[in-house]
């Protein structure tokens, strides 16, 4: 009998004699690794974290102890473990359980993640709530190595620290190279150092030595320099120490008869307490393990080999286009500097940063500060190109606005997975970025029909004296010509792609195309729809939208974005402005909601953002609405 099969919730888990629990960790990868194989998803990550999630399960009461996995793709086995080993075969599929955690989904899920670095801050908050309200359950941060080089991480340490509340953080570092020994010293270290008695001891001793007349004091501060001089050397904890954290580490993360003796110890801790623990990506899973950066988040695979299993793709990535194209350009302008956020794979830069070394900026999971150290680097000359995907650069907002905006500094945003992204769901669909970028003063902002159209707008942003936003699709594109030499795109020009009488269709980026099937459903129905791709959010062809708006009365916006504050919200301001009375306009976007996740086709189909909902719109308005 499977051990997994009789888990429904954590109170089943602790049944389990822990002799069992490297068995029941088994039966979880080889699951995780079957469903995964079928759906994609974060896999490397989630196997290197079994043994974690088994282990806090077994000694913790959740759901009235917090838990909190920092941005939730390493949460497989706690998704298996809490109720959801039945539905678990729809991770990530359309009206699925997700692939983060989400408070909506389970009363396990501690707190709704998809973005790192928010766990020891939402964790802080949890606790000191609990402080009030004079409850004394746990608060337990299971945080990944690569969220810690965000800011927002040591900004919660720091306070946490200063309040001395009772907050768990596990620092699940599956990246760090120690050797042996020093592990496994600092893991009985750890282990021991742990125990509730020897820290009453020293608490005790340190009370005494303090009482101790006129030289107590000096014995107290230089005990306690020893103790940590000494835990210095043997382990990593003396950054975590200094934000005023009890540290125990490093704990091997795969035994889980340390794990679990030591997260019994550090229960009955009422500081705060870091717990380092190292783990393997990919844990118990051969490809993965040998490949952990593929397997991170990945598409379907031969379960049995780990390939890909997806049919041959002729036609090249938005992203890859990128990564080829800011390459031309960095070869004929020693100016171009790329500048990603631990990105490079994902943003397709990681050729031009084998090429131009020098030139190639990864300032890890800082969103924020990669955006102030591009606008740093424009001051002195250079172009800075920020890739970044479209939902991580809302974390940056502030520093758009006020370090490149207001100094009309030329610094371009690659706004990589604009729009519907897929089965990573609301956290990371990108249907926000024309709303807050265009309010900007001095931005400019755009989104390319095509890849040729990209290559153009790349060529005319570090041309041009300004900040530029470039926005673009996750997936293939559409597979043109490219252009060579590229043609820089001129700044606010829009296209006339079709012309009609009847009514006009403005359409944005990845809708053009759809815009162009919908005119020709249309013709075949007698409606006669002028098709313009806008190209432009910030600033409008106001001409153009002019002449045709005061030619066909009629307008349908379309673009692959909430509709407050977006495309369609421009054309509506820019027909104001310009006094334009009795003109029609219906617009197609995302309406105040956040887009569950599931296939981009299925979405866009639901949400009408496909050549059959432009053809809709423009029915209702010409034949229905008259």
């Amino acid at each position: 009998m499977h051990l997994l099969s009789t888990i429904d919730a954590p109170a089943d888990l602790k049944r389990i004699p822990i002799s069992d629990l490297p068995k029941l960790a088994a039966e979880i990868r080889e699951v995780i690794v079957d469903v995964v194989s079928k759906t994609g998803g974060h896999l490397a990550s989630s196997l290197g974290a079994v043994e974690l999630a088994i282990a806090i399960h077994y000694v913790f009461d959740v759901p009235t102890d917090r838990l909190i996995w920092d941005v939730g793709h390493q949460a497989y086995a706690h998704k298996l473990l809490t109720g959801r080993r039945d539905r678990f075969h729809t991770l990530r599929q359309y009206e699925g359980i997700s692939g983060f955690t989400r408070m909506s989904e389970s009363p396990f899920d501690g707190f709704t993640t998809g973005h790192s670095s928010t766990s020891i801050s939402a964790g802080l908050g949890m606790a000191c709530a609990k402080h009030l309200k004079k409850d004394r359950s746990k608060v337990i941060a299971v945080i990944g190595d690569g969220s810690m080089t965000a800011g927002l991480a040591y900004e919660a340490l720091n306070q946490a620290g200063d309040m001395q509340r009772d907050l768990i953080v596990i620092l699940n570092d599956n990246d760090m190279s120690i050797s042996r020994n020093v592990g496994a010293l600092s893991s009985f270290l750890s282990r021991t150092l742990s125990a509730k008695r020897l820290q009453e001891m020293r608490k005790e001793f340190g009370e005494f030595l303090k009482s101790l007349p006129r030289i107590g004091d000096d014995m107290y501060q230089f005990a306690k320099r020893t103790e940590e001089s000494f835990k210095t050397f043997v382990t990593p904890g003396m950054l975590f120490e200094a934000f005023n954290f009890e540290y125990f580490g490093l704990i091997n993360g795969h035994r889980l008869t340390h794990l679990i003796d030591i997260l019994n110890n550090i229960k009955n801790l009422d500081d705060p307490v870091l717990l380092h623990v190292n783990t393997q990506k990919g844990k118990g899973y051969g490809p993965a393990e040998k490949n952990p950066v593929y397997f991170h988040g990945v598409g379907c695979f031969e379960k049995e080999t780990g390939n890909c299993i997806s049919g041959r793709i002729t036609v090249p990535t938005y992203t890859k286009v990128f990564g080829n194209t800011m390459i031309e350009l960095a070869r004929n302008d020693p100016r171009v500097v790329a500048v990603t956020a631990a990105m490079p794979e994902g943003t397709g830069l990681v050729e031009f940063s084998e090429e131009f070394p020098d030139r190639f900026f990864d300032v890890g999971i800082a969103e924020q500060h990669g955006v102030t150290f591009a606008a740093g680097m424009a001051t002195q000359g250079f172009k800075p190109v920020v890739a970044i995907y479209s939902t991580f650069l809302q974390r940056a907002y502030d520093q758009i606005l006020h370090d490149v905006c207001i100094e009309n500094l030329p610094v371009a945003f690659a706004i990589d997975r604009g729009g519907i992204v897929g089965e990573d769901g609301p956290t990371h669909h990108g249907l926000f970025d024309l709303s807050y970028l265009r309010s900007m003063p001095n931005m400019t902002v755009m989104a390319p029909r095509d890849e040729n159209e990209l290559r153009g707008m790349l060529a005319a942003a570090v041309n041009h004296d300004g900040p530029v936003a470039i926005r673009y699709p996750r997936g293939s594109a559409l597979g043109v010509p490219l252009l060579d030499p590229i043609e820089p795109v001129p700044i606010g020009a829009g296209e006339i792609l079709e012309t009609g009488e009847d009514v006009l269709i403005l359409a944005l980026g990845s809708m053009v195309c759809e815009a162009l099937a919908a005119h020709e459903e249309l013709k075949g129905e007698g409606i006669s729809a002028a098709v313009v791709d806008a190209r432009f959010v910030k600033p409008l062809d106001r001409e153009l939208i002019v002449s045709l708006a005061q030619k066909t009365r009629r307008i349908v916006t379309a673009e692959e974005n909430v509709r407050q504050g977006g495309f369609g919200s421009a054309v509506l301001e820019l027909l104001s402005d310009a006094d334009l009375r009795d003109i029609r306009v219906r617009r197609i976007g995302i309406d105040d909601i956040f887009v569950e996740h599931g296939p981009q086709n299925r979405l866009r189909k639901k949400y009408g953002l496909d050549a059959k909902g432009i053809a809709a719109a423009v029915r209702d308005l010409v034949v229905h609405a008259g």
